[in-house]
Formats: C-alpha cells, sequence, structure tokens
C-alpha cells in the first residue's frame, strides 16, 4: 500500500485552470481518470486526510503511485477528454456503465450485404444496429411477427441462408411473402438493404410520415382499380398501427425524452432510463453499480451522461459515418434527470454538439412527465431491492460473506448466528432497543426482540453506551442462567426445537464504533461470557470496530462479508424504529387522553389499539370514537373536546431537526437515506 504523501505534487505547481488528470500504479497502469474545474482544488482534495476519504477513494490514492494532469481550454474539452480517456485506459476505479445483458434487443446487422434481423443479448458489436431493449424477447419477435409483412427483410441465420441460395429456394417465409427472399435473388442486394433501412426508420420513430405514405399508395391503387394491392396497403397499415399500438404512449406531447433515474444506498447505486420517443416508451435499461464515492446525486448524474451518451454516439457512428441522423437518433432532446449536476450547461452544450441540434437536461417537477420520472424511479429502486435479494439468497454468496467473516476477525469458526442490537430514541425520550438474529446469513425473525430501556440517560439526553450495556446484559444474563442451569431442558417441549434462546450466537454486533464495543465487551467479561465475540459496525466509513483495537478493521467495498454485516445492521435499525414509533404513538395518546372524565386506563387502551395513532384519532367522528367497545357516546364528546383543546401538532417521525433517531443516525433522521 502506498503512501499519497510519496507522490503528492506540491500545491502551487498544479494550475487552477480546467482540466482532465490520471492517477498511475506503481506499473504505470491509469487506474482512475477525472476532470476538474480548477484542478488544484481538485487534486488537493485527495491528498486530504486519508480517514475522511471515501472507503473506495482511499483504496485508490494507497494504490496509485503518480498523478499526472492535462490542461484544456474548457470545461466542455475536459468532458470530452475526459470520456475519451475513461474509454481508452479502461481505469480500474472508474464506474463503468456497461449495457445491460439481462435485457433482448432488436439487432440489425447494417454491416452484411444482407442485413438480418434478430434478437440478441449480450455487448454491443460494430456496425450492428440495435432497438430496445424489450422487456422480454417474445415482444421483439412479436413486433418483427407484425412488420416483416409490410418489411419483408431476413430474419435466418447465416447458415440458413447459404443452404437456400444452394438449392435456389426460398424458406416458408418467403413463400408466404414475410421475406423478400434475397437468397433467391427475388430482390438485389441494394433494394434489400433499402427494406431494412425503412424497418429500422419505422422503429427509430419515423413512423407518421410511412403510414401516411402508405395510405396515398392505398388510395391511388383503389383509384387505378387495383385492388388487391389497395387491400394488401390497407393489412400493411393496419400491421404497422399495431405495432404502434404495442408501445404504451405516456406523454401526450410528442416528447423526445431520456428519463433518467437514480437509488442508491451507501455501496451501490442503481440506474434505470426508459427511452421515450414520440411520445411513447420505446426502450428501457438498467445497471446496478457500484458507488464509486461520498459524491451528490448531481456528480453520479454527470457520470452516467458523459459515459452512456458518448458510448452511443460512438456505436452509431459505426453504423453509418456518414450518416448524421443515424449518428445523433440515440441522444434525445431531452434528458431528464434526478439532479441536475454543477456542470449542466457545459454537459448540455457537449450533448448538443453530439446531437446536432440542441439539447436540454432538467428535473421534472410536475405534470406527466414528473409521474412519469416517479415511475422510473420505482423501477430503479424495485431493481436495487431485487439486486440485494439475489445476493442475499444466493447459498455460495452467504457461505462466502460468512467464511470472510471467520478469516478476517479471527473468529474460532463461521459465525453461523449472529445478533445485531440498535439503539433508537428522540433526544433521549422513549428510548428502545432492538435485537435482531441472522441464521446461516438468514434473518430468523422469529427470534428477533424488542427492549424498552431503563437506564436511559435523564435530562432529555441520551446514552446510546448505556442502553447497549443495558440491553446486552439483558441479553446474556439469560444466557448466564442456561449455563449455571444445566438441568434446564434446551429443547421446547412442545415442538421438540432448539429453546429460541437456548444458544449464544456467535458473533454480536453493535451499531456503532468503539464506545459502543467497549461497553458491550465489558459486559460480557462482567458476565463471564467468553464464547461470543463483539464487534461493531460504525455508519460513517462502514469501520468493523474489534475490542482492544485502536484502529478498526478496513473491509473492501464489494465484499461479500461487509455487505452481510450492513444488511443485519439496517434490519436492526428498522426493527428498532419500527418499535420506536409505536411507543411514542401510544404514549402521546394516552397523554392527551389523561384526565378525560369516565376514561379510565382499559378504555384509553382500547382506543389507542382501535385508532393507533393521535393523528387518527383526531380524525375520527362522534360515531367512529363511540363505535369503540366500552365507549359511550357522553365519553365520545369528551374525548373530542379533549382532542380539541389540545391541538398541538403530533411530532414527525422522521426529517423533523429536533428530531433524532439515535446519536450515530442523523443522517437518517435528516432524510439522507
Amino acid at each position: 500500500m502506498a503512501d499519497p504523501t510519496t507522490y503528492r505534487p506540491a500545491a502551487g505547481t498544479i494550475p487552477t485552470d480546467p482540466g482532465v488528470y490520471k492517477f498511475r500504479d506503481a506499473h504505470g497502469r491509469v487506474i482512475y481518470v477525472g476532470k476538474a474545474k480548477n484542478l488544484r482544488s481538485r487534486l488537493t482534495s485527495y491528498f486530504a486526510d486519508i480517514v475522511s476519504l471515501h472507503p473506495r477513494t482511499r483504496q485508490m490514492v494507497t494504490t496509485a503511485a503518480a498523478v499526472e494532469w492535462t490542461v484544456v481550454g474548457t470545461e466542455v474539452e475536459a468532458l470530452q477528454l475526459e470520456y475519451n480517456w475513461i474509454k481508452e485506459f479502461d481505469p480500474r476505479f472508474n464506474v463503468r456503465y456497461r449495457d445491460d445483458k439481462t435485457y433482448p434487443v432488436l439487432a440489425v446487422t447494417l454491416n452484411e450485404e444482407y442485413p438480418r434481423l434478430f434478437v440478441y443479448r449480450g455487448p454491443r458489436r460494430r456496425g450492428v444496429r440495435y432497438f430496445g431493449p424489450y422487456a422480454h424477447a417474445w415482444a421483439i419477435r412479436e413486433t418483427v411477427d407484425l412488420l416483416t409483412r409490410v418489411f419483408p427483410a431476413r430474419t435466418c441465420s447465416t447458415g440458413v441462408f447459404k443452404r437456400h441460395r444452394q438449392i435456389d429456394r426460398p424458406c416458408l417465409l418467403g413463400y408466404i411473402d414475410k421475406c423478400s427472399a434475397p437468397c433467391v435473388g427475388r430482390v438485389s442486394a441494394d433494394e434489400h438493404r433499402e427494406i431494412v433501412e425503412d424497418f429500422c426508420d419505422f422503429l427509430a420513430g419515423r413512423t407518421d410520415q410511412m403510414i401516411r405514405r402508405l395510405e396515398r399508395q392505398m388510395v391511388s391503387a383503389a383509384e387505378d382499380l387495383d385492388f388487391e394491392r389497395a387491400a394488401r396497403l390497407r393489412d400493411d397499415v393496419g400491421a404497422m398501427r399495431r405495432a404502434m399500438e404495442k408501445q404504451a404512449v405516456v406523454l401526450g406531447d410528442g416528447t423526445d425524452a431520456d428519463v433518467v433515474a437514480m437509488v442508491g444506498d451507501d455501496l451501490e447505486v442503481s440506474v434505470q432510463v426508459f427511452h421515450v420517443r414520440d411520445g411513447r416508451v420505446r426502450g428501457q435499461r438498467g445497471w446496478v453499480v457500484e458507488r464509486s464515492d461520498d459524491g451528490s446525486m448531481g456528480d453520479q448524474v454527470a457520470q452516467f451522461v458523459t459515459q452512456f451518451y458518448g458510448a452511443q454516439v460512438d456505436l452509431d457512428s459505426s453504423v453509418q459515418v456518414d450518416d448524421d441522423r443515424v449518428r445523433g437518433e440515440s441522444i434525445p432532446r431531452e434528458v431528464l434527470v434526478p439532479e441536475l449536476p454543477d456542470d449542466h450547461e457545459e454537459l448540455q452544450h457537449w450533448l448538443s454538439d453530439l446531437r446536432g441540434s440542441r439539447v436540454a437536461m432538467r428535473v421534472p417537477q410536475r405534470g406527466d412527465k414528473k409521474a412519469l420520472f416517479d415511475t422510473v424511479a420505482r423501477n430503479a429502486s424495485e431493481a436495487l431491492a431485487q439486486h440485494k435479494l439475489r445476493r442475499a439468497g444466493d447459498l455460495t454468496t452467504r457461505s462466502a460473506a460468512l467464511t470472510e467473516l471467520h478469516e478476517t476477525l479471527g473468529l474460532d469458526a463461521a459465525p453461523l448466528r449472529i445478533e445485531c442490537i440498535d439503539i433508537s430514541h428522540v433526544q433521549g425520550t422513549d428510548v428502545v432497543a432492538s435485537l435482531v438474529v441472522f441464521e446461516d446469513g438468514l434473518p430468523r425473525k422469529s427470534d428477533y426482540r424488542h427492549y424498552a430501556i431503563r437506564e436511559a440517560a435523564g435530562e432529555g439526553r441520551s446514552d446510546d453506551v448505556a442502553s447497549i450495556a443495558e440491553v446486552t446484559r439483558r441479553r446474556f444474563l439469560r444466557h448466564r442462567q442456561d449455563q449455571e442451569s444445566p438441568e434446564r431442558p434446551t429443547l421446547d417441549p412442545e415442538s421438540g426445537r432448539p429453546r429460541k434462546f437456548a444458544y449464544p450466537p456467535n458473533l454480536f454486533v453493535v451499531d456503532g464504533g468503539a464506545p459502543q464495543v467497549h461497553a458491550a465487551a465489558s459486559v460480557l467479561d462482567e458476565l463471564g461470557v467468553t464464547d461470543v465475540a463483539v464487534i461493531g459496525l460504525a455508519k460513517r466509513l462502514e469501520e468493523v470496530w474489534v475490542p482492544g483495537d485502536d484502529e478498526p478493521v478496513i473491509l473492501p467495498r464489494t465484499s461479500e462479508a461487509l455487505f452481510l454485516l450492513q444488511r443485519i445492521r439496517d434490519e436492526a435499525h428498522r426493527f428498532a424504529i419500527t418499535f420506536h414509533r409505536s411507543k411514542r404513538s401510544k404514549r402521546m395518546t394516552e397523554s392527551v387522553l389523561d384526565g378525560v372524565p369516565g376514561l379510565g386506563r382499559t378504555r384509553r387502551t382500547a382506543l389507542v389499539t382501535h385508532f393507533g395513532s393521535v393523528a387518527r384519532l383526531r380524525e375520527a367522528t362522534i360515531e367512529d370514537i363511540s363505535g369503540v367497545p366500552g365507549i359511550g357516546v357522553a365519553t365520545a364528546r369528551a374525548v373530542r373536546a379533549a382532542l380539541a383543546e389540545d391541538s398541538a401538532p403530533e411530532p414527525a417521525v422522521a426529517g423533523a431537526p429536533a428530531e433524532v433517531e439515535s446519536s450515530d443516525r442523523v443522517e437518517e433522521a435528516t432524510g439522507d437515506r
């Protein structure tokens, strides 16, 4: 691991102009490429205190052995040079938005003498034009089946094409007029290419003019009394309209736009793009990539736009270099994004140059475009959740995570049972804790536990350390009792299964850093528990703290062990927050109802159980309240009067500046997650 100070350039030697920089490793390979408006300001940030850097950035600067830069005239030039270098060097620390291999596309081999239409999955190839992606391969085949009666292009493989050329007899599609049969010379190579180009124009969105042209030909044929040809053209127009109907209209004004949504966590970012042409969704793409640094959403948008549209134009250029229409068709007139990057004006200028006409980048605020953006964002969120579930549900992945924890933490065995605790409160009030259990890398929800903290610090101040010590003591007192009472059965007499807490965890995880870990470890020492390993997971840098160590253990960002620990920690936090909110809501409801004539503890409990919160109780009518068993009309009126007097709004559950769910959870209380 290199020391960044060994290759740090003197600050005065770095220019303040815009430019592009490269980090190289000890072997001279480029490992990262970036751009900056001010090279000195940007490069200096890489050589700050290494502890304050994002883990991926920290790994990059300690892997690098040299840094170099190139000054350019404008920020647009820096944007272009950065993209070219990323494409040339493929740096390992740059996030790459590669094509999703999951969704099929319709490929058109324009690089062949007789172009072919076929369903394709895989990386893009030069000289091949792509349409989609589509959700299912059958959707492509249905579209092709409808359109080949209008555009009878070749769909057979090279082997089939050569065989029918040798036997000088077309295939079945040639006999039913769904292929122009270039294999037997029914059309020339130029005529067949013209058919394919018309097919591509139709799929690219140039539909209205083609339908109008066919309708004119149909009318002309009818006037000439060529009714057979007119009927065939009528059927062709119908087939084209049916193909268009399969693509739902989402924007009625004929919008030409790409809608980009991003949803992420501390480790990964899910990106979804809907391609809307002429108001219709023509395709969809998705990626889940590793988060590169602590940059804002705008920075991630800038990275994506640069790489995605630069690559698309390169692919378009490889098809027909002299056709500007094809070259720029992958770039829409509008790019709708979740947040504008700082250099969005330069990005707009760069995209406009690539397209050959103005391109606008903006954040949708209202109307149909905002509704469509919300739909794309939901797709991105779902894709991220599915990605995590696939990782968590895979047996090989779980085994690798447990093995890595075993080796990295120096445990006696793989931690087949892991328990994690988390504390939740609002400025020291209503302090609660949760305990979640994972066995073999999967949650065991029947073993989850809630704790109401008895020894929480007073005077409106929270003390997570003391709360963690209390929960640890209460959890392991039962374990010690089991050890001291060997005659106590470890199996449930009714089910025959092991009692839920008849055995301890292999690994005990606390949400926090060194102080929290020390508190839990001290309790275990006090109770004489020696067969349980304790660690803490600090949220800021995702550091793993071990008792007695002055420095944390840093797991790689791609580590399956880190992913498992984060999932367990997040589950504990979710479980604690749920209990805390219900407990606070119950307390607030009961406090409002204190002193209501004729309303004792039993009836208060009945109201709390029935309505669930103060807000719902305030919305209830006298008839609704009197409908609760044990509550009469007179008592219901008294409850309504008490609620009218106490009109102070209920504090928000999350997001209010005055609330902090936990001392190390400020990020979530302010809405960062």
